[in-house]
């Protein structure tokens, strides 16, 4: 192991950063890790109470989009991994503009400053929603990318700006294309938090359309290690795919929810479908379990302990119901918008 990385996580406040952070800090004694994160809605201290009080820790509370910070966040760093970003399809439906801003010129504030201060390398994580959707067969890396809405077209632009800093500049840049990552600590705007604070709640859980789209599940854990053997082990300008080998129908993980916490089926509501609603998500993830990475979660373990986690830490997912105004009426915006009201 070579002694004394720094290590520069965006976004690390996140639910998919914190993890990777715990995960850094822990694999590696002699790393140090620097998160940058903004703190918007989904980002939150309380994620990195377990490392708060690391000595190899240090966190900066800044803006991906604001030069002078990154250059102060990236002094002296070895590795950034980029987890900063805008993600929610249906805010972003809503709202393009803070993608733009944040996934592609974020992106392009974080390479140009890892240009000219020579990281060793850098991981831009992306996600399988750059693709499109695909009714047969899994897309590779050399796959075209058809994005569906503008979350997946402001990733699929940092895609790009990634792929050009590296042909352009010589910048080191692996990209990682996850499929959709369920775990503790997710925002409950995704899926599978979303319906499990609900259910907890006994509120309806709305399905767009016929709840038949198909996605691939991938425990955060796995991803964490899948973004180590990349940033280790990955060759430079290459794009990696990472797939949980979990395809599930969304009214199957609906249900194992409602299972798990003993709710009935009958809280299950049909909506109307979202605007551009991409079928199905698959991955051919051979390239990077060529480098000895697999997952290992079982779905429906891991689903479980998820559910439970958000069960038995209320005082985690309270706060964002009672306090952040912001999401209330971001779900009471989205709901009258597609009702038509």
């Amino acid at each position: 192991m070579v002694v004394g990385k720094v290590v520069l996580i965006t976004g690390g406040a996140g639910f998919i950063g914190s993890h990777f952070t715990e995960y850094i800090l822990r694999q590696y004694p002699d790393y140090r890790v620097r998160v940058l994160d903004a703190l918007t809605y989904a980002g939150r201290r309380e994620n990195l109470a377990a490392v708060e009080n690391d000595p190899r820790y240090e966190f900066i509370h800044g803006d991906i989009r604001d030069k002078q910070t990154v250059q102060q966040a990236m002094n002296a760093v070895h590795y950034v991994v980029h987890f900063a970003a805008e993600t929610h399809v249906d805010r972003s439906i809503l709202d393009p503009d803070a993608f733009i801003t944040t996934d592609v010129y974020g992106t392009f504030v974080l390479l140009e400053t890892a240009r000219q201060v020579g990281v060793e390398r850098f991981v831009h994580v992306s996600t399988d929603e750059v693709y499109g959707s695909i009714e047969q067969g899994a897309f590779t890396e050399q796959s075209p990318m058809r994005p569906s809405s503008p979350y997946a077209a402001s990733k699929a632009s940092a895609d790009l700006l990634a792929q050009a800093y590296h042909h352009t500049y010589g910048v080191p840049v692996l990209i990682v294309r996850p499929s959709n990552t369920f775990g503790p600590r997710q925002y409950p705007e995704k899926l599978i938090p979303f319906f499990t604070v609900r259910a907890l709640n006994d509120q309806p859980l709305p399905l767009y359309g016929d709840g038949q789209q198909r996605r691939d599940w991938l425990y955060v854990e796995d991803l964490v290690r899948a973004i180590d053997v990349v940033l280790h082990r990955g060759q430079v300008g290459e794009a990696y795919n990472i797939a949980g080998g979990n395809e599930r129908v969304n009214i199957e993980v609906a249900r194992l929810i409602l299972q798990v916490l003993g709710k009935p089926e009958s809280l299950i509501r049909f909506v109307p479908d979202r605007p551009g609603h991409d079928r199905r998500y698959a991955l051919d993830d051979s390239k990077l379990r060529a480098l000895g990475w697999q997952p290992q979660a079982h779905f429906e373990t891991a689903l479980r302990d998820t559910v439970l986690w958000y069960a038995q830490n209320p005082q985690w997912w309270l706060p964002i119901l009672q306090q952040q105004a912001e999401y209330r009426q971001f779900i009471q915006q989205w709901y009258a918008t597609r009702s038509g009201d």
